[in-house]
């Protein structure tokens, strides 16, 4: 695995987030594709190497892991702009979708275009190495899920080609993974709570307690049940409940109520979470409030988590914290504090630098696959030892 580059990726219902190499590069893409034609319109194609790639990816796909295969795609930033782009839908598996796979290629393609140079490259084909550390939902590993994502990603080779993309268009990416983990969502999230880069424990009065860690995402929510160090998987449970749909729901009221038309999730969760003039949009050049259509609908959502938290903590009476993460903890904060300050009062926190939250998950892939890289590692050089032993 010496040609192997590190990647952690976090295909995340709102956006992907991936970390790379030895913490040299990340990257973070809205999760929306769009079909699109091989030949793209665009204004003023002479300046096309001027913008930033990650506001034009566009991109063929070809891999046998794919139910459509060789398909052209617009992704993250440039498909946010169509009229056919795609979100992923509640109910729908992170682990059985053709656009899971399309943004973790895309976002892999990208990373090897800025910064891999160390690969084999001939005429315009890089052939890319990659041991992958990510994630499926709880609820997908519990249905045993995994496998099969594991083994769609390993044994193929996975082309990517980039074609009217800001400096990068021509090139084309053979991905292949030497090394696919797939961890479990909470898991992963507790690792990162207790564990630095190197795997060193860095939260010792954490390690040993029973807590419970909610994560909300776009379409499900997930709440781990952390006893002895590890995940309870019998306690452990997943629901198909996330912010997708609330999001959905205060977009069309903001049409139908002021005919603004936001181009995807991404512009409602902006206009949540934004620091200046939060829960406001533009109507006709005037500043406008939509407090009461996000409030409303929010607090609806929140209701529903905190009722989650409270079966949750019945049924494992000795919790002692629960931790909220997720992007979709980010957008019901303040809801759930309100409701809990309000009711039971359960000692529950969350990670007021955002970034951090929203991150958690790469970090705790990265941490992941970066200790089982060294153990690897450290396996593989006593034999590389003996090797060269007998060869003296």
């Amino acid at each position: 695995m010496t040609n192997s580059r590190i990647a952690a990726i976090d295909v995340g219902n709102d956006s992907l987030k991936g970390i790379f190499g030895k913490l040299d590069a990340e990257v973070n893409i809205p999760n929306v594709i769009a079909r699109d034609v091989e030949d793209r319109p665009i204004i003023g194609i002479e300046e096309l190497d001027t913008q930033d790639p990650l506001d034009g990816i566009h991109i063929r796909v070809h891999s046998p892991a794919l139910k459509d295969n060789n398909a052209i795609y617009r992704v993250g930033n440039l498909a946010t702009k169509s009229n056919n782009s795609t979100e992923l839908d509640p109910g729908s598996s992170k682990s059985e979708e053709d656009q899971t796979l399309v943004m973790l290629f895309a976002s892999i393609a990208l990373d090897v275009a800025r910064n891999g140079s160390d690969f084999k490259k001939n005429n315009n084909v890089v052939e890319a190495n990659y041991t992958l550390g990510t994630g499926l939902p709880l609820r997908e590993v519990k249905e045993g899920k995994d496998v099969g994502y594991r083994s769609r990603l390993l044994g193929s080779v996975h082309q990517v080609e980039f074609l009217v993309t800001p400096r990068y268009q021509g090139m084309k990416v053979n991905i292949k993974f030497d090394e696919v983990k797939v961890y479990p969502e909470g898991f992963a999230a507790f690792i990162n709570l207790v564990m630095d880069n190197n795997s060193n424990i860095i939260n010792k009065d954490l390690i040993d307690k029973r807590i419970l860690i909610q994560d909300i995402g776009g379409l499900s929510t997930d709440i781990a049940v952390i006893k002895d160090r590890k995940v309870d998987d019998d306690k452990a449970q997943g629901f198909n409940l996330g912010v997708s749909e609330s999001l959905e729901l205060i977009r069309e009221e903001i049409r139908s109520k002021h005919g603004i038309e936001l181009d995807s999730r991404r512009d409602v969760v902006e206009i949540i979470t934004k620091k200046n003039d939060r829960n406001h949009i533009m109507v006709k050049g005037s500043r406008t409030s939509v407090h009461d259509i996000v409030d409303r609908i929010m607090l609806e959502l929140a209701k529903k988590q905190y009722r989650h938290l409270r079966n949750m903590w019945q049924k494992n009476s000795q919790t002692e914290i629960c931790y909220f993460i997720g992007g979709g903890s980010s957008v019901l904060k303040e809801y759930i504090k309100t409701l809990n300050n309000n009711l039971d009062g359960y000692n529950i926190d969350f990670f007021e630098d955002e970034k951090e939250s929203i991150w958690m998950m790469a970090n705790a892939y990265y941490k992941l696959i970066a200790d089982f890289t060294r153990k690897t590692q450290k396996q593989q050089a006593p034999k590389e030892d003996q090797k060269l032993a007998k060869t003296k």
